[in-house]
């Protein structure tokens, strides 16, 4: 990935920045440096929290943490579980099926930006985008999230 600008953000960027991954996933990003990052041909821009690549914008939305950034500061909300069928499959970045989700944040709304995390560690796999309402997830057959960053993708393995 070939970086096209990077520079440090000011003080209101990052109470904007906390705020809203405060609002959509119930955390507090702490940190002392944050460093806005654009690439030259990707569909995201990233913000590196102490070096490490924590928060993102996919398509001018919202900050949303990375799978990373997820990893390091524990969503309490927007979180659908999946059981240990569908590890590898999501990790591979593949969309997400309602048979291997065993639960979701009823307060997930159609479109919203969701992290995806197994059952028995609670680690996050990947994020990505509801096409369905989180008391509408849990079922037989159907598409119900679409994948946009996963474990082991260009930008889980991106290094400031």
């Amino acid at each position: 990935m070939e970086v096209k600008s990077r520079h440090h953000l000011r003080s209101d960027d990052i109470t904007a920045i906390r705020e809203a991954v405060a609002d959509h996933l119930g955390v507090d990003i702490d940190g002392d440096t944050f460093e806005f990052v654009e690439f030259v041909d990707a569909n995201y821009e990233l913000v590196l929290v102490d070096g490490e690549p924590a928060v993102f914008y996919v398509d001018d939305d919202e900050p949303f943490l990375t799978v990373r950034g997820a990893n390091d500061y524990e969503p309490e909300t927007g979180i659908v579980t999946v059981d240990a069928g569908a590890i590898s499959f999501v990790s591979g970045g593949a969309d997400v099926m309602r048979p291997g989700i065993v639960e979701a944040d009823s307060a997930i709304r159609e479109g919203d930006l969701v992290v995806i995390a197994e059952e028995t560690h609670e680690k996050v796999l990947a994020v990505g985008r509801a096409l369905v309402d989180g008391d509408n997830m849990v079922g037989d057959s159907g598409k119900v999230v679409e994948s946009i960053h996963h474990v082991g993708d260009e930008l889980y393995e991106f290094s400031g």
